[in-house]
């Protein structure tokens, strides 16, 4: 099982941090990719990605929320990992839009984002969205784009038409995680139109931890609930839902 999208790197994670891969690993998550935040969070992860280098892959972005006055400058050093760095980038995320709590820096997280954009399409990567409260503004920057961009919706709870929007501006996956476990979650009846061939299974741990740990700090451990669950709504055995994501998230990363 690969874990799409877990930022074990964080600080939540540093009492127990080795527990928690070797929790994951001993789970059935063999697998798991690091997406960046903002510049603080890059030496964290490339170091935890330099000691777990078998279990792990790392992608490279500035997150939505990270976009504020310094964001030209904050730009400036991402992009200039992707060529000095010893990592190899696997996607260029997590990024793209955030409205929830705060409106004030929107137009310059659609520059952000949108050079990003294309910063992937130049070097033949996939995106990691980032999406709340801001589809159309995402969909507009897809729009827009010198090429069909192709990635992944993560932590996607969108509704159907949701999904056909989406999928009108390139070649997207959806990111299942905790979010479908929720006793009130519509995310279960959305799963047949997006279909397994386009499912990825994520955590964003330390978020999100799904039914029955919800309310603790989620761990990539806890994957397998969410797996049964989406194998439960599709009405296929767990392990086809395993092999099936697992092999869409080669496909999309590269991985090997």
């Amino acid at each position: 099982m690969i874990d799409t999208h877990t930022h074990l790197y964080l600080d939540e994670f540093s009492p127990d941090r080795n527990d928690v891969m070797h929790r994951a690993i001993e789970s059935g998550v063999e697998r798991m990719i690091f997406p960046n935040v903002d510049l603080s969070t890059v030496e964290p992860m490339l170091e935890l990605h330099s000691r777990y280098s078998e279990n792990t892959f790392v992608a490279m972005g500035l997150h939505p929320t990270e976009v504020k006055e310094t964001w030209r400058d904050n730009l400036a050093k991402i992009e200039s990992l992707f060529d000095n760095s010893p990592a190899h980038y696997v996607a260029v995320g997590e990024i793209g839009i955030d409205l929830y709590w705060d409106k004030t820096f929107r137009d310059e997280q659609m520059k952000v984002f949108a050079r990003q954009v294309e910063i992937a399409l130049e070097r033949n990567l996939p995106i990691i969205i980032h999406c709340r409260d801001g589809l159309d503004e995402v969909l507009e920057v897809l729009d827009a784009a010198s090429a069909v961009p192709r990635g992944v919706f993560h932590s996607f709870g969108g509704t159907v038409e949701d999904v056909a929007r989406i999928r009108q501006t390139g070649d997207f996956y959806f990111g299942i995680n905790g979010i479908v476990t929720f006793k009130n979650s519509r995310l279960r009846e959305v799963l047949p139109t997006i279909g397994l061939d386009r499912i990825l299974l994520e955590t964003d741990a330390p978020y999100l931890a799904p039914v029955p740990h919800r309310g603790k700090r989620n761990e990539s451990s806890f994957l397998p609930a969410t797996a049964a669950v989406v194998a439960d709504a599709l009405a296929l055995p767990v392990d086809n839902v395993d092999r099936a994501t697992s092999q869409n998230a080669v496909t999309l990363f590269g991985l090997t």
